[in-house]
């Protein structure tokens, strides 16, 4: 699979579906899994790349320990799959429509190996709150070169 890149802003119609962008569709499957992302947005993944990351979230956690549970049941439990349509949207659950506050407007955003989907507005505020946060993360890799 290629590298996902790209924001871009779609709608939400009144039945939870969204389009995809083309330049994402074109080399995601027909199949996907959605689920809940860390930041209040939805991750959707290749079933490829979301089984090998369920699998090490598994191995790397227990039954046994808070915590882990917290997880498996946040990014695990929630996740489904969705299809691709002719028309290149998918039909968002309820549950995840609501979890993620998404409204009308969706920004969707290409990172490398998985999509996330925000709501615009909550996008916009994540954003804005996390500025100065980012301003210091970008300055610790002042050692990255390109080779």
């Amino acid at each position: 699979m290629k590298l996902l890149t790209g924001e871009f802003k779609n709608m939400l119609d009144e039945k939870g579906r969204l389009s995809l962008p083309a330049r994402l569709r074109s080399d995601l499957p027909s199949s996907l899994v959605l689920t809940q992302g860390v930041d209040t947005c939805l991750w959707l993944f290749a079933p490829e790349e979301w089984e090998e990351l369920s699998q090490r979230i598994l191995a790397s956690t227990s039954l046994f320990q808070a915590r882990s549970r917290l997880i498996q049941r946040r990014i695990i439990a929630p996740a489904q799959e969705v299809e691709v349509d002719k028309l290149g949207r998918i039909s968002i659950p309820q549950s995840l429509r609501d979890w993620a506050g998404l409204s009308k407007e969706c920004i969707i955003l290409g990172i490398s190996r998985y999509v996330e989907i925000w709501d615009s507005q909550r996008y916009q505020a994540y954003l804005a709150e996390n500025q100065s946060e980012f301003l210091s993360a970008a300055e610790e890799l002042g050692g990255l070169t390109l080779s």
